[in-house]
């Protein structure tokens, strides 16, 4: 099944990630359940920074979750070999939006899932906005 949204061109990843599906992750209709696609995505950009060469958080300063957004194309049937595509949509002062896809490892135009999520770096005493960190514009060539 092709869906619109395989039809369209993905940009430039920043990163790609293999994931496992686990048994426990499905559902009674033999599907991953839809909130372990949120978790799926976390690993995903958590394996991504981990990978930086530079500090992306600090004592001081680290990212929280502002924003997700998942459209759910196919459903991924276990076993499943998938792998998980991060982009930059946006970058702000304080702010970054990526883009992600979860796709089928074998063929990327099965798109489980696509969709986006905003991480806001925060003084983690106040609570406000601080400046993004320059390892991740680096890493987003900004």
């Amino acid at each position: 099944m092709t869906t619109k949204a395989a039809q369209t061109p993905a940009p430039n990843p920043i990163f790609i990630t293999p994931m496992d599906v686990r048994w426990q992750d499905l559902d009674a209709y033999n599907h991953v359940n839809n909130a372990n696609y949120l978790v799926y995505l976390q690993e995903a950009r958590l394996k991504w920074l981990m990978n930086l060469p530079d500090p992306w958080y600090s004592p001081e300063a680290a990212p929280v979750m502002a924003h997700s957004e998942i459209n759910y194309r196919l459903p991924i049937e276990w076993p499943a070999d998938i792998q998980i595509e991060l982009y930059v949509n946006r970058i702000g002062s304080s702010s970054m939006t990526v883009g992600h896809r979860i796709v089928d490892s074998e063929d990327a135009t099965r798109i489980h899932a696509d969709g986006s999520v905003t991480m806001v770096w925060i003084d983690t005493k106040t609570g406000r906005p601080v400046a993004l960190p320059q390892a991740i514009r680096d890493a987003a060539n900004a």
